[in-house]
């Protein structure tokens, strides 16, 4: 059982943003992806991830520990994506590019990308829910399971080596000052702070041999979902909806659709 924030308010799009589909090609991204996922911004966060692809299905399974814990007392959400379309790596402190001191989304995405999926609890893992901290898993650590149908666009980025995961959201006490004392530069997300949205872990995923590797993270029980659809959306207004006190916490089973 986990703990996830349930908030009153819909989550705000924080520039979302698609691209146009690649041609289908079958099966091309079947077999199993792995990687070791590495703090971002001095987070202090670890983690493993592993997709397993078998036609259009995926199965996503990912560990963190060491993230930020809590916002308002209750446990802090994490959007999670596959990002696709760059490079296939992870920004390091060097792409700062105005010198804050923390690597913002947008300073990343040379890097990892737009989102390809939303690696969501529940319900769509489209660009929509991209935005949706209600269906983020939560807290410092936790154990993602969830198997759903895998868009063309991702899988061409697992095929072509530049599919990355990022987790987001940052402990502002461990962070420089502008993690507080400055807003995210992201179309309609000026009201939250830098830290809700940038960056905390991070790792490119690279296909294994057939048998695959041993990671230490176990396979998820099928679980079939719909897919559709991709774009870059970002923590959500949630965390501003919260600040208001307008949420609730409850139980839930981390791999439930």
């Amino acid at each position: 059982m986990k703990k996830k924030v349930a908030l009153l308010a819909p989550a705000v799009a924080l520039g979302l943003t698609t691209m146009a589909g690649a041609p289908a090609m079958a099966d091309h991204a079947a077999g199993s992806y792995s990687t070791t996922l590495n703090q971002v911004n001095n987070s202090g966060a670890s983690g493993t991830a592993w997709i397993d692809v078998n036609g259009t299905e995926a199965t996503v399974t990912i560990e963190t520990s060491g993230l930020a814990e809590t916002f308002m007392d209750n446990p802090y959400p994490h959007v999670q994506h596959i990002h696709i379309g760059a490079q296939g790596t992870c920004p390091t402190m060097a792409d700062d590019a105005n010198g804050d001191g923390i690597v913002s989304t947008p300073e990343g995405q040379p890097s990892y990308g737009m989102i390809g999926t939303t690696l969501s609890l529940e319900g769509s893992t489209g660009p929509e829910a991209g935005t949706d901290v209600t269906v983020a898993p939560s807290g410092s650590s936790f154990t993602y399971e969830r198997t759903f149908e895998l868009n063309q666009e991702t899988q061409d980025a697992l095929a072509n080596g530049t599919g990355v995961v990022v987790v987001h959201g940052l402990d502002p006490a461990n962070q420089p000052a502008a993690a507080t004392e400055t807003m995210s530069s992201l179309p309609g997300a000026e009201s939250l702070p830098l830290a809700a949205t940038a960056p905390a872990l991070c790792g490119p995923l690279d296909m294994q041999p057939a048998g695959g590797a041993d990671t230490g993270v176990t396979a998820a029980e099928p679980a079939a979902e719909e897919s559709n659809g991709m774009g870059v959306a970002l923590l959500g207004g949630g965390l501003l909806a919260a600040a208001g006190g307008a949420y609730a916490v409850r139980r839930r089973m981390v791999a439930d659709r």
